[in-house]
């Protein structure tokens, strides 16, 4: 494979999407986009306006009226209607209701279609959850990271007390549940791997293995 113009990488919560695709554009050269940050960021937006997340009608307005931009670069910074929010899109309220938010058809497609814009130059690792095989089935390479619930549930607890937050891990597990349910039954884009996605249990390795993995994967190809 000669280096692919556009890499997807997408997996379940916790699976280190974000690190692994930071560290490997760093390698690369590439720029890094983090789609789930674009959901995150509606989602605080909805809160902050104090909309339902179950009210599709009123999420399908606020996505079609609300400015959600990736800026380029590798540290993935989102901006709602020209401000920086990334540092307060990663909060227990936003976790719990970002799955509900994103499963909304119209906020997908809204989504989608700038995410696509945003990786029309190529030069880029975009990570989520149908990345290889929604947003850019075209991809070069499609990476799938595999992990399990109780990893998940573990790195999300060690994440959460890093920002200085309590975290139980009996409650984070149930949520991460919950979370890959709705995602992985919700009718547009749901979390499955794209067909043509190599697989990579993450399980018992850490970012740094990941990474490797992939560049292994690139020279072999």
């Amino acid at each position: 494979m000669s280096q692919p113009s556009v890499i997807a990488i997408d997996g379940p919560a916790a699976s280190g999407k974000s690190t692994v695709g930071k560290l490997l554009a760093r390698k690369l050269g590439y720029s890094f986009a983090d789609t789930g940050a674009m959901y995150r960021a509606l989602t605080l937006e909805a809160l902050t306006r104090g909309i339902k997340v179950d009210d599709e009608a009123e999420l399908t307005r606020l996505a079609n009226s609300t400015d959600i931009r990736i800026v380029p670069g590798n540290d993935s910074r989102v901006t709602v209607n020209g401000r920086d929010v990334t540092g307060e899109i990663y909060c227990d309220a936003v976790d719990k209701s970002v799955s509900l938010v994103s499963k909304v058809a119209v906020v997908r497609e809204v989504l989608v279609e700038r995410q696509r814009y945003l990786a029309n130059g190529g030069g880029i690792i975009m990570v989520g959850r149908d990345i290889g095989t929604v947003v850019l089935p075209q991809a070069e390479l499609k990476i799938y990271l595999d992990v399990s619930i109780e990893e998940q549930a573990r790195r999300r607890q060690k994440d959460i007390v890093e920002r200085g937050e309590k975290a139980d891990y009996a409650s984070i597990l149930a949520d991460l549940k919950r979370r890959d349910e709705i995602d992985s039954k919700r009718e547009v884009g749901p979390l499955r791997p794209a067909e043509d996605a190599v697989r990579i249990d993450t399980d018992r390795l850490n970012a740094g293995g990941v990474v490797a993995e992939i560049l292994r994967i690139m020279e072999k190809n």
